[in-house]
């Protein structure tokens, strides 16, 4: 699954445990509980996945089955800024197939890596569904349309501070 061990915190098991009983620990909120573990935690690495299994008593390899299916979910971290790139076909069509390649070079990343320093991570959707303005390139929350390669500086540049 992962290179790396994470150890979780008490707290952190805690947390996942309140997550699951909040969904009654039933094995058919599993998505929804996977989606609040990773808004709380940022990603769903193993060690997540585990607790989840035990607590839900959903074995681990369709908790993993899940994870990987759905391109939402991540089991490495994200960068504080996450910068998604959609290239669904209103978008490729539309260029965004050269902002991603200018957002690569700005930040010397490929696609699903995380900067060293924590900041930026790069990865590429397939729709956003905001066709109408596509190229379509989203900061975390913040969705910026019609964007050109010309446009990723200025882009950047919003998070430096």
């Amino acid at each position: 699954m992962c290179d790396s061990k994470i150890k979780l915190k008490e707290k952190d098991i805690a947390k996942i445990k309140e997550i699951c009983e909040f969904f009654d620990n039933k094995a058919g909120e599993l998505i929804s509980v996977l989606h609040r573990c990773q808004s709380e935690f940022g990603y769903l690495p193993p060690e997540i996945q585990d607790v989840v299994s035990d607590f839900m008593n959903v074995p681990v390899a369709k908790i993993y089955g899940v994870v990987t299916f759905y391109s939402f979910f991540t089991m490495k971290p994200k960068g504080k800024y996450p910068i998604s790139i959609c290239t669904g076909t209103a978008c490729y069509v539309r260029g965004a197939e050269k902002v991603l390649d200018e957002f690569k070079k700005e930040l010397n990343l490929e696609v699903g890596e995380t900067a060293a320093d924590g900041k930026f991570s790069l990865s590429s959707l397939r729709c956003v569904g905001a066709c109408g303005l596509a190229p379509v390139v989203l900061v975390g929350e913040k969705t910026y349309g019609r964007v050109a390669p010309d446009d990723v500086k200025e882009i950047l540049a919003a998070y430096e501070n």
